[in-house]
């Protein structure tokens, strides 16, 4: 399993960003898709979800209505889109397959002025 993660960079609070997350080495279109953050000295934390076909999303409440999970199977690429962000947005950013251990090293977003 390999997930490589890029799109991120530094914007000012109230820009956007769209991460995206490349996969290989499992059945993509099977497997639910997950992205999670971890901001310097806090434990890593689910941002959102989404199932195989992309027919089900879940976010945590603080993403809800600024951030937009979605996939293309064809391309066996998940994406992230981040609108409104703020400084509390501030951490790496990483995708999981659901049901697979590993972690690709992320991509830093930072928000600030």
């Amino acid at each position: 399993v390999q997930l490589v993660e890029s799109g991120g960079g530094l914007v000012q609070p109230g820009g956007s960003l769209r991460l995206s997350c490349a996969a290989s080495g499992f059945t993509f279109r099977t497997v639910a898709m997950s992205w999670y953050r971890q901001a310097p000295g806090k434990e890593r934390e689910l941002v959102a979800s989404i199932s195989s076909a992309g027919g089900t999303t879940y976010y945590e409440d603080s993403m809800k209505g600024r951030f937009t999970i979605s996939r293309d199977n064809a391309k066996n690429t998940v994406y992230l889109q981040m609108n409104q962000l703020k400084p509390e947005d501030t951490a790496v950013y990483f995708c999981k397959a659901l049901g697979f251990v590993s972690w690709g090293r992320g991509t830093q977003v930072t928000v600030s002025s």
